[in-house]
């Protein structure tokens, strides 16, 4: 498979509104700009992390080629109050922080892990507002007339670069997930440029600490703690396509009514296992010719404009989607093949794959009921 995943090690979410509370283990995500009892703004930031060696490790070892692309991804849970255009800034993360096992609704508040103030605990290393880390600036943001000094700090420019800010916008009627390309910001991570400390994600400097009624937006996003196939994720994309077809005794079909049955599927994978999935593609009706030879001994194949996804049978929702980069169908001297990691999708779960095919200028989706279960051993 062309796309890679790996999921975070570390998250939490920073308040405002509990400068000294931590909530490393909660299941949900925050960025948000609302008024408190007092009518003043409370904020909300969130803090990712992935591993190094592990983004290393898929840099290196399992991406073929330097022609590749990296996106954040998170998925919303709940979104309230976004009656306008709102903007969502990732940033990297200028200082290292702690975990810790806070969750929403502790009484008495946790305060071992990071907090609006301070990166390990509470009274323990607080935020630095600006500085650099050799030619790396960075710099934080509070106002002191609503809020506690903190709130976290982030790279924003750097030698040789304008600015590390990404940015997506989200509209009333938009999708709300985040999914954000970070190519930038992972590979100064990949080549030591900057530490990596992992993501803060933000409202844009517009909309955080306004203090009108009417621009309160709260965007709640699944955490690496939820119990839901929507943890953060790290999705690397790159293009594996290739096509060798064998002269004569190939042939490409002409035509949208054929048989396809899915090779090489066992049906369960361990989640360490890589797969190779065949495609048997046969007219279902042949055209009759005089010949020598069986007509069965001829391989036959999809157009190039075919692509795969791969779907979770209980939601139905797409976990990799068709893409014209980077799920097109392979075809080497026996057959139409696209390879899947299965440590890219969550374990214990049921999927579906689709086959999406350009014929005679028709577009067809086959959904034959190719299901695949990943296992953890």
């Amino acid at each position: 498979m062309a796309i890679y995943k790996i999921f975070p090690f570390k998250d939490s979410t920073l308040y405002s509104a509990y400068p000294d509370a931590n909530f490393g283990l909660d299941a949900i995500s925050e960025v948000n700009n609302n008024l408190g009892i007092t009518g003043n703004p409370e904020i909300a930031r969130y803090l990712t992390q992935f591993d190094s060696s592990e983004i290393t490790n898929v840099i290196d070892s399992i991406i073929s080629g330097s022609d590749w692309d990296v996106n954040f991804r998170t998925f919303i849970a709940n979104a309230q109050g976004v009656s306008i255009d709102q903007i969502l800034e990732v940033y990297p993360i200028a200082q290292e922080w702690n975990n810790g096992t806070g969750e929403f609704g502790d009484s008495p508040s946790t305060v071992n892990g990071v907090t609006w103030v301070d990166r390990t605990s509470k009274d323990t290393n607080p935020w630095d507002m600006s500085g650099n880390i050799g030619t790396e600036l960075f710099t934080g943001s509070f106002v002191s007339t609503y809020v506690t000094q903190g709130g976290g700090s982030w790279f924003y420019s750097g030698s040789g670069v304008p600015s590390y800010k990404v940015t997506q916008s989200l509209s009333l009627r938009s999708k709300k997930d985040l999914n954000i390309g970070t190519k930038l910001i992972v590979s100064k991570w990949y080549s030591g440029s900057i530490p990596n400390y992992g993501f803060i994600t933000k409202l844009s400097s517009n909309s955080e600490f306004n203090a009108s009624s009417s621009q309160q937006p709260i965007l709640k996003y699944y955490s690496v703690d939820t119990n839901t196939i929507y943890p953060p994720q790290l999705e690397f994309k790159w293009r594996d396509y290739t096509s060798i077809l064998s002269g004569g005794e190939s042939t490409i079909v002409s035509n949208s009514n054929i048989k396809m049955s899915l090779a090489e599927n066992p049906g369960v994978f361990n989640i360490n296992s890589i797969n190779k999935f065949r495609l048997n593609i046969s007219p279902t009706y042949p055209v009759r010719t005089f010949q020598t030879s069986s007509f069965y001994v001829s391989k036959n194949y999809l157009p190039t404009a075919s692509y795969y996804a791969i779907k979770d049978l209980d939601t139905n929702e797409f976990i990799v989607d068709f893409d014209t980069q980077y799920t097109q169908i392979s075809a080497d001297s026996t057959s139409n093949y696209f390879n899947i990691y299965m440590d890219g999708l969550e374990p214990e779960r049921y999927y579906k794959l689709l086959i999406k095919t350009t014929i005679d200028g028709s577009t067809r989706i086959y959904d034959d009921n190719y299901y695949f279960k990943v296992i953890n051993g």
